[in-house]
């Protein structure tokens, strides 16, 4: 059955909503946060989501990632988050997020911010670190618009970004791809840094804590699946998130 966009792209023909594509960057080192990320999504989610990992190992089986992995990589998903457009058959919006998020809200609140006007949507920090590692000690990049493609609400069919096909996902620099060179900047939109919310960056302010605390929270230097991070911002949150994951996992279908 064919699907057509109300606009947004929400409904299908038969006027039934279609399932809001998010694709989530996945490393072997950060299975568990992986986890705990999807979990929170679908917990807090009030409308039908399709939630598919971004695994390296298998888009090389598919011939669709080849390009060998640089120094300043930290995670694997660090340029195979660009087929982001690709995978979603350049149709409708779709997010992409690192799997060292925990939401805290529904997704449908973000997805209703969407607007068509724009190639792409997302948070863009002013954020220069001062750590010189972070995760488990990998080295830490410092990068115009650093951050921004942490989470990264595509519009798929846009123009511009059926451009990002594998060829240049594994041919293009860092710069082109994190910084989003393929757009002009009236093209990227911009939404509440809530929805990534980087601890041990951002703040909630006293004086305004409901526009301030975080919708989404953005363990980017390390989360409590580190050992070095146990003890972090928000990291209870996390914890309580996983206990309720693992609760769920174990539970034994019925007959």
């Amino acid at each position: 059955m064919s699907l057509v966009s109300n606009g947004n792209g929400h409904l299908a023909c038969n006027g039934t909503e279609k399932p809001f594509k998010i694709f989530v960057g996945y490393d072997p080192r950060e299975d568990l946060a992986y986890e705990v990320c999807c979990h929170s999504l679908r917990k807090r989610s009030s409308i039908p989501i399709e939630i598919t990992p971004i695994k390296q190992s298998e888009l090389r089986k598919s011939g669709l990632y080849w390009r060998e992995r640089g120094q300043t990589e930290s995670t694997e998903f660090s340029f195979s988050r660009f087929l982001t457009p690709y995978l979603a058959n350049y149709e409708g919006w779709a997010m992409f997020v690192d799997c060292d998020f925990l939401y805290l809200n529904d997704i449908k609140e973000l997805r209703d911010l969407v607007d068509d006007k724009y190639a792409i949507m997302c948070v863009q920090h002013d954020y220069t670190p001062k750590e010189k590692t972070k995760m488990d000690g990998v080295v830490q990049t410092v990068y115009p618009r650093k951050n921004w493609s942490s989470m990264v609400l595509y519009n798929c069919g846009h123009p511009k970004n059926k451009m990002l096909t594998p060829d240049v996902v594994n041919s293009q620099t860092g710069a082109f791809l994190h910084r989003f060179q393929w757009l002009e900047d009236h093209e990227i939109g911009s939404i509440p840094f809530v929805w990534n919310f980087l601890v041990g960056h951002n703040k909630v302010e006293e004086t305004d804590p409901s526009s301030t605390f975080p919708k989404a929270i953005h363990y980017t230097l390390g989360g409590p699946w580190f050992d070095a991070w146990k003890d972090c911002e928000f990291g209870e949150l996390w914890l309580n998130e996983l206990e309720e994951y693992k609760k769920e996992a174990n539970k034994k279908p019925e007959n």
